[in-house]
């Protein structure tokens, strides 16, 4: 097995109108590596816009399985990830078996599994115990592979991003909570730098993190960028309606994610490692 040594050998890409998929198809294009996106709308507009980047666009479904052995078919490998926010959880395992028999029929050399991070820890949270168990079943194949764990995503702060414009940062966790975060597009610099030395990290798994800061932390950075007072207010978990997201903000506010940040920082020295601080400038400033 080796990377993707051809510049005509793509690597395909699952979610690639999506934020994860969306950030490795950047990466992977700076890195001139050719894309090849999984789409289930080749004529929506996010796929248009691949396309005219010259990314090649196929038809495939991962609830259904459809198509996805033949877009894995020819590829160098393939960023893959499952979603329960669709239509649960159980679905998670559904697609995760879609993802690994296509991957079996296909022969693909080397598959990417974006998971969470700390979902191998018995968290309770629905979610994080779901894409776990595709992970398990992803180790009981021959499927060369890595998962990678990221944790809170920067931009999920735009969920709340009415409450910012009233001056408030609202987290269902302590203000002075450690929470550690990544930005997509060192997602994106992470899971190519995993394509372009596969033999390097084959069976691994790697919980990714770009920063660590409180919700405080997080309201000084924005009152800098923004110009205005922005204030970190918590509240608690058990006012959120969903469960898995209750137990996530209970998880976080109380035992937090667990990645060694300087070792991954040093081990992987070429991913930008974007500071809360300089991902906040960009997005908002």
């Amino acid at each position: 097995m080796s990377g993707p040594s051809s510049p005509s050998v793509p690597i395909a890409v699952l979610g690639a109108t999506g934020g994860q998929g969306g950030a490795v198809v950047d990466s992977l294009l700076t890195a001139g590596v050719p894309v090849r996106a999984v789409v289930r709308s080749p004529g929506s507009e996010r796929a248009r816009a691949l396309a005219d980047r010259g990314v090649e666009l196929v038809v495939g479904d991962i609830v259904s399985g459809d198509g996805l052995t033949e877009a894995f078919t020819g590829a160098a490998g393939a960023f893959a990830l499952t979603t329960p926010f669709e239509t649960g959880v159980d679905a998670e395992l559904v697609q995760g078996d879609a993802i690994i028999a296509a991957a079996t029929a296909s022969a693909l050399p080397y598959l990417v599994f974006s998971s969470v991070a700390s979902a191998n820890l018995n968290t309770g949270v629905p979610h994080f115990d779901s894409k776990f168990r595709v992970e398990q079943r992803l180790a009981a194949t021959s499927i060369p592979h890595t998962v990678v764990g990221p944790t809170y995503f920067y931009d999920n702060i735009f969920g709340s991003k009415d409450a910012i414009d009233a001056g408030l940062l609202l987290m269902g966790m302590p203000a002075d909570q450690p929470l550690q975060q990544v930005s997509r597009a060192d997602l994106g610099d992470f899971v190519a730098a995993l394509f372009a030395d596969p033999q390097a990290h084959v069976g691994r798994r790697i919980d990714i993190a770009s920063d660590s800061v409180t919700p405080g932390q997080m309201a000084a950075v924005l009152s800098s960028v923004l110009g205005t007072e922005i204030r970190a207010e918590a509240y608690d978990p058990e006012r959120i309606s969903s469960p898995d997201m209750r137990a996530m903000f209970t998880f976080l506010g109380t035992t937090g994610y667990s990645v060694d940040i300087p070792a991954l920082h040093r081990e992987f020295p070429a991913v930008g490692w974007q500071s809360f601080a300089e991902w906040a400038a960009g997005a908002f400033g």
